[in-house]
């Protein structure tokens, strides 16, 4: 595996565990909003190991498109993906239930699974 795809799994890796950090706290747009930058650059990942680039996009059901990942990884992304608007824009902010992060972070780990399937 190419140094700079290992750099960006453990970005990956360490975003998901600050999301369980932040769930455990209590701070659930946090986490929700770390697993959307685990999945984007676990995606990105993929892209960098077979063509040595990646698209300055956000949105993990393209990223997931571009992966060619199958639709079950497809509908987690697009549970996940509204955490990064929610994040960014306050009028546009989601307030997270428990249950709805616990759902997100499980999402993230099925996606990350798959990810790291397919880099090897």
């Amino acid at each position: 595996m190419k140094e700079e795809v290992e750099r960006w799994i453990e970005q990956s890796e360490e975003d998901l565990d600050t999301a369980i950090v932040d769930f455990d706290n209590g701070k659930y747009k946090a986490s929700a909003f770390w697993c959307q930058q685990s999945v984007e650059k676990g995606f990105k990942a993929i892209l960098i190991q077979k063509t040595n680039k990646f698209p300055r996009i956000h949105d993990l059901v393209k990223l997931a498109d571009l992966n060619n990942a199958p639709l079950r990884i497809k509908e987690a992304c697009a549970k996940i993906d509204p955490a990064y608007m929610s994040s960014r824009y306050p009028d546009l902010a989601k307030k997270y239930t428990k249950e709805e992060c616990e759902e997100v972070i499980e999402h993230c780990k099925e996606a990350l699974k798959w990810i790291k399937k397919n880099l090897s």
